[in-house]
């Protein structure tokens, strides 16, 4: 994800200079599209399912009907704050906003890699003795 949103943000930085007549921009137009639909698979199989994974995994059976809510709410809520704001930050630059995007998927994936613990082949108490 983080490597398609940098991909589109240089793209949006080049064509800024580039003529739309060029063939140039013609190319950068398609690699442009190529990267969003990378991004959009890679959030399908990654972030796009880790808050559900991590919640069926990781929280106790007592907590996990409520947390299951909260988590919910926070996707929902975020959603909605990027949906709000995306027309904004595009009408400031449009390299700029996949940048702060790119920037936010790189601080998910250093917290993912460094914080969330894996969870495969281990039980759940196993799993809770780790946040310990």
């Amino acid at each position: 994800m983080t490597i398609s949103l940098l991909a589109v943000a240089v793209i949006f930085f080049i064509k800024d200079t580039v003529s739309q007549d060029s063939h140039l921009y013609y190319i950068l137009s398609m690699v442009s599209l190529l990267a969003i639909v990378a991004y959009v698979i890679a959030f399908s199989f990654g972030m796009g399912a880790i808050p559900w994974v991590i919640m069926s995994e990781i929280l106790p059976v007592s907590i996990k009907s409520l947390a299951g809510s909260f988590v919910t709410l926070a996707n929902w809520l975020t959603s909605f704050g990027i949906t709000m704001t995306a027309n904004l930050l595009l009408s400031w630059s449009a390299g700029g906003t996949f940048v702060s995007y790119m920037l936010v998927s790189a601080f998910t994936l250093m917290f993912v890699i460094l914080w969330v613990p894996e969870t495969k082949g281990r039980t759940l108490e196993e799993i809770q003795w780790s946040f310990r």
